[in-house]
């Protein structure tokens, strides 16, 4: 394995493909796409879906919310369903490597989805179940093997499956994984496959990290990029609101009252603090849903559910909960916490403004957070618009993006419009 962090060519750049069936794919996925309505593969479809069939290693940077799922099981179907060799005893043709629950169940159901015209057989593999139906769903080997690294890690010790017939191996959301200290138990599963074999990665930012890790797994990549390394959506107006610790809630009770926002995901940064939030939000009549690492999967998914059938208005999550969570129609996004990570910030606000549509985030942000915000703006490199609601306080213009402070004169030329920022709160490129 190298160590050096690798240098990419990217070779599928120029193809300009608009139908899927412009794609190759089998005739089995075509008929289960069009059974679901669609047509026309998003940029990252376009583009990785070609690579993936050519056989070559993949590096893919794009968020979710990009369509990066289909990108990946759609090539790895025609595989499966073009060469129909079963798997062996507790053993898989591919994996996919998920860093959360909800994000595996979500990949687990687009592989039956799509393959379900092509008899492909999928287990998941995620915590906070019992081992017992993982181990029977895998017994007579399946074709798709979608886990979470410490579950599998967990059936890998107890010998209740194999690696050594991965034909495929799949990578998700990598910058998460290193978020959640997963790289090591990555490196471990990834010494139980086998030498030949098609690598896919994908990350929605490449810190060096990751880009070492990338470099050890992958082998003569092609490269899709469908946006810029940590970028904002451009549909998403941003804003932040400063404001005492202690009136948060009152605050966060009234912006979430109007018919306006209705569906909208609110980030705390800590579990106890979600089910604190939820049960203030609860008490005072809303209707709100809480999901963190501390639930049960069956808490997740009924949280999940409601939120997603509108009986929920708000879900008042953690990070590393919502990660994965697709669901349409998010009109708001409230960070009622910042990230100690800046490049969570990012991800968070991706869960509005899906599919073309626009939404709004909205941060609430104390006096002990302000170097957190200074550090997302300095990586997304947008001055954030800003409100000050605190008492006694007159409101603030509008800060330029953290950087190297520049003259003085030139500071006050460039105030309110840092490079790439359009109209003051919104950056060009698209997630």
């Amino acid at each position: 394995m190298k160590a050096a962090a690798p240098c990419f060519a990217s070779h599928f750049e120029s193809l300009d493909l608009t139908q899927f069936s412009d794609l190759g794919l089998a005739a089995s996925l075509l008929s289960a796409l069009r059974a679901e309505g669609y047509e026309r593969p998003t940029p990252i479809q376009a583009k990785a879906i070609p690579a993936v069939l050519s056989g070559r290693d993949l590096l893919g940077v794009a968020q979710t919310g990009t369509g990066k799922t289909a990108a990946f099981a759609l090539p790895i179907l025609h595989r499966l369903a073009n060469n129909r060799r079963p798997a062996g005893r507790r053993a898989c043709r591919a994996l996919v490597l998920s860093p959360t629950r909800e994000l595996a169940q979500q990949i687990g159901e687009s592989f039956r989805t799509y393959g379900a015209r092509a008899g492909v057989t999928v287990a998941v593999f995620v915590g906070g179940v019992k081992l017992g139906p993982q181990m029977r769903a895998v017994a007579g080997g399946v074709d798709v093997l979608v886990a979470t690294p410490g579950r599998l890690i967990d059936h890998l010790g107890q010998g209740t499956v194999r690696l050594d017939e991965t034909e495929v191996f799949v990578l998700d959301e990598a910058d998460q994984m290193l978020d959640l200290g997963f790289i090591a138990p990555i490196r471990k599963i990834a010494a139980k496959l086998p030498a030949r074999r098609q690598n896919l990665f994908f990350s929605a930012t490449m810190p060096p990290a990751i880009a070492a890790l990338a470099g050890e797994l992958l082998k003569d990549p092609a490269e899709v990029r469908v946006t810029p390394q940590a970028t904002t959506v451009e549909r998403v107006d941003q804003r932040v609101i400063h404001i005492e610790a202690d009136r948060k809630r009152d605050l966060l009770l009234d912006l979430l009252s109007p018919h306006a926002v209705s569906r909208a995901i609110v980030f705390t940064r800590t579990k106890r603090g979600a089910d604190r939030l939820a049960g203030f939000l609860s008490a005072a009549g809303l209707d709100v849903a809480a999901i963190h690492g501390d639930k049960s999967q069956g808490q997740r998914e009924r949280a999940l559910a409601a939120f997603k059938a509108g009986h929920a208005k708000a879900l008042i999550a953690t990070d590393i909960a919502a990660r994965g969570i697709d669901v349409e129609a998010v009109s708001h996004v409230f960070n009622y916490e910042l990230p100690n990570v800046p490049e969570a910030y990012v991800h968070r606000i991706g869960r509005t403004a899906r599919a073309g549509a626009e939404g709004i985030a909205i941060t609430l942000c104390d006096q002990a957070e302000m170097g957190l915000l200074r550090d997302i703006e300095k990586l997304t490199r947008l001055a954030i618009p800003a409100e000050d609601r605190r008492t006694n306080r007159r409101a603030q213009p509008p800060r330029p993006a953290a950087g190297p402070a520049p003259a003085k004169k030139k500071a006050r030329r460039r105030r309110g419009r840092p490079s790439g920022h359009a109209n003051g709160h919104r950056v060009a490129a698209a997630l």
